[in-house]
């Protein structure tokens, strides 16, 4: 059977060792592979004189990035259940990032959220990006809360009562998960609920009004249940602004968002 391709969006600190673990585990759920890619930006490389001192640098640099990152997939990947391959690349975040995606082709791409650090992503508008070159799933990693591949596992669904579209990889997450499906509804004037009888009886609901504490409040309760990974439909706002809000919705809710169609 084909493997699900997962592309890891990331650079080197602390943080890349949690979305590495988050990818792993997906990667067990799904029967996935990684492509871990990080890339650096040249001025983030000491400036130097000479050509020749700045081409010295990036290649101390590479290898330095090189050693580490097969030191991380070691320590996490240690029953080496999954395949990882990795690459360094030094160059324009954007045309670098993009030409990955076009090559590899992945089915799914993780990358880390705002607060992370992990590329400083969100703030060069990579989220964005990401979304305008891959039209499939994108999760955005959380710093702080690990995905577990296990009967732990604790799942929401935003602004949904139901699963309406089909989406296999959220619906193999789903069919794995143990503990109910946790649906976060936000109040509105203008939408109306009318499948409720399709609504899965192992669903736990929550409604929240819609103001300036809706995030704040949603994050109590994700905390309160554990909730390790929240649902949202990418298709419903295709708006520029949507970009930013599914940004600002991974800054803070405290768990990792998993952006479906």
């Amino acid at each position: 059977m084909k493997k699900i391709k997962i592309l890891i969006l990331s650079d080197i600190n602390t943080s890349t060792e949690k979305i590495v673990k988050n990818g792993l585990n997906l990667a067990k759920i799904l029967d996935g592979e990684i492509d871990f890619f990080c890339v650096k930006k040249p001025t983030d490389i000491v400036k130097k004189e000479s050509q020749l001192s700045v081409m010295r640098t990036i290649n101390e640099k590479f290898l330095e990035a090189d050693t580490q990152i097969k030191k991380l997939i070691t320590e996490i990947n240690n029953d080496h259940s999954i395949a990882i391959h990795h690459q360094v690349s030094f160059g324009n975040l954007k045309d670098e990032i993009s030409n990955r995606i076009k090559e590899t082709q992945p089915d799914l791409i993780i990358l880390g959220n705002k607060n992370s650090k992990i590329l400083s992503f969100l703030g060069d508008n990579i989220l964005e990006l990401v979304l305008k070159e891959h039209q499939g799933t994108v999760m955005i990693a959380s710093d702080k809360i690990t995905l577990e591949a296990s009967s732990e596992l604790s799942l929401g669904l935003l602004n949904e009562s139901r699963l309406i579209s089909a989406n296999n990889y959220r619906d193999t997450i789903v069919s794995f998960a143990k503990k109910p499906l946790i649906s976060f509804q936000v109040k509105s004037d203008t939408v109306t609920d009318q499948n409720k009888d399709s609504k899965p009886e192992n669903m736990v609901e929550f409604v929240f009004e819609n103001g300036d504490n809706t995030l704040t409040n949603m994050s109590k309760y994700m905390s309160k249940n554990n909730v390790q990974l929240l649902f949202v439909n990418r298709e419903k706002d295709k708006t520029k602004e949507a970009k930013y809000k599914f940004g600002n919705l991974a800054k803070e809710l405290n768990c990792s968002i998993m952006l479906t169609h």
